[in-house]
């Protein structure tokens, strides 16, 4: 039964679009649709979306050209990043209109990057606990602090508590700086690691420092990037601000690869072996270890093979009517495979770029092997933009109610999501 405007129950759907119940199930899995609730409760699917993902397997969709997010005019506000990489959550935040007043990055060939590609910016390539932040003032204070150990000796710890951690440096930050905004960003993981107390901690010693804190994740195939990679945002306000907590609302829409990776530009790229390319070479578009015989399998992935899970980032070659699964550090590995839809070899420098949103004429320097960690590690350029957008409308109240939402409470979830492969 149709409740809304072009929503409909899975089985209507699939009939209207002359797809199988599965096939739908099956995109809603892939991260490749959303599923909504009528008004009693149940699962409905919009149908143009539904229309859109179809058009792509067909080959009938428009294949629009790569589009970098951007606003050309400054918004007035300022930022501090530490953990600033490859500059994908800076570049993001740039083209949402911000200046920034400091970068702090330690990786020498990511700090040459951003030396590079924005030679204005103020950079410091040093340790983040060396730095000193008695001269800097800013709007936003934002990092995506680095996945790390995390010890108690409570459930609530004190700020003195968690020194020694990269959380601690962001927060020692927030205390100097005092921004009107501050934002932590990480992996999805840190949700449920020790069963959920480590974010609780964290939430905590903000509001210890003075800032109401709201969390969400932020999934980015329905924010412009051609990529399924969810980003968990800690968002906090300064107590003394009425600042309302904003968040980008999802697109009804994914960008596949045949779209991100059009006329992408010639750049190197990791090989494979000659044995790993034969093994390749079987895998279909789309598919996996799954595809192969069952004795080349045994062979190729050994111990793995008897493993009950984790494994469905072997041997896969990524489909061009769909977003790439999640980026890693390096293109090739053996549980995170990442192989080119319809070539035989690894995505190259460029593509990883362009999945990522980064614009052709951002430069990486150093080895091949650190550019591709440099751009697995950013943040997507786009998802950054629309984060920035939404941080610039907390700043000036100026609320787009289309592509902007409001979050009242102090945790917004999300139903789970359930990729092939993160």
């Amino acid at each position: 039964m149709v409740t809304l405007k072009n929503q409909a129950s899975i089985s209507e759907a699939a009939n209207k679009i002359g797809v199988s119940i599965d096939t739908i199930r099956r995109w809603h899995k892939k991260g490749l649709i959303k599923a909504h609730r009528d008004a009693r409760n149940n699962r409905s699917f919009d149908l143009k979306e539904l229309s859109r993902v179809q058009a792509k397997y067909t080959e009938t969709a428009e294949i629009k050209p790569f589009k970098q997010l951007k606003n050309c005019k400054k918004n007035g506000f300022r930022s501090i990043e530490l953990f600033a990489g490859a500059g994908g959550l800076a570049l993001g935040l740039e083209n949402a209109g911000f200046s920034h007043e400091l970068l702090v990055e330690f990786d020498k060939d990511a700090a040459e990057t951003l030396h590079l590609n924005r030679p204005h910016w103020k950079i410091l390539c040093q340790d983040v606990r060396q730095v000193q932040y008695d001269s800097f003032s800013a709007d936003v204070v934002i990092g995506g602090f680095p996945c790390q150990s995390f010890s108690y000796a409570g459930k609530q710890l004190g700020f003195e508590d968690i020194r020694g951690t990269l959380f601690f440096e962001l927060v020692r930050c927030i205390q100097k700086v005092k921004p009107k905004i501050a934002i932590g960003e990480n992996v999805r993981g840190l949700i449920q690691h020790d069963q959920g107390r480590t974010l609780e901690t964290m939430v905590g010693i903000l509001k210890q420092i003075g800032y109401r804190v709201c969390t969400q994740l932020l999934r980015a195939q329905y924010l412009d990037v051609p990529q399924k990679r969810e980003r968990l945002i800690v968002m906090a306000v300064r107590n003394d601000l009425d600042y309302q907590f904003i968040f980008p609302k999802e697109k009804d829409y994914t960008i596949s690869l045949r779209e991100a990776l059009r006329e992408v530009p010639v750049s190197e790229g990791q090989q494979y072996s000659s044995v790993k390319r034969k093994i390749m070479d079987l895998v279909p578009e789309g598919g996996y270890w799954r595809d192969l015989p069952e004795k080349l399998q045994r062979e190729y992935m050994k111990g793995s093979f008897h493993l009950s899970g984790g494994k469905t980032g072997m041997a896969r070659r990524l489909s061009w009517a769909e977003p790439s699964l999640t980026l890693t550090c390096a293109p090739a590995q053996n549980q995170t495979e990442r192989c080119h839809p319809s070539e035989t070899r690894p995505l190259t420098v460029r593509e990883y770029a362009r999945i990522q949103t980064f614009p052709d004429t951002w430069k990486f320097q150093g080895k091949i092997t650190s550019q591709y960690k440099q751009i697995g590690n950013a943040v997507p350029v786009n998802m950054a933009y629309h984060l920035g957008r939404c941080i610039s409308a907390m700043l000036s109240g100026n609320i787009d109610q289309k592509t902007m939402r409001v979050e009242h409470g102090n945790k917004a979830v999300l139903e789970p999501t359930l990729f092939d492969s993160l």
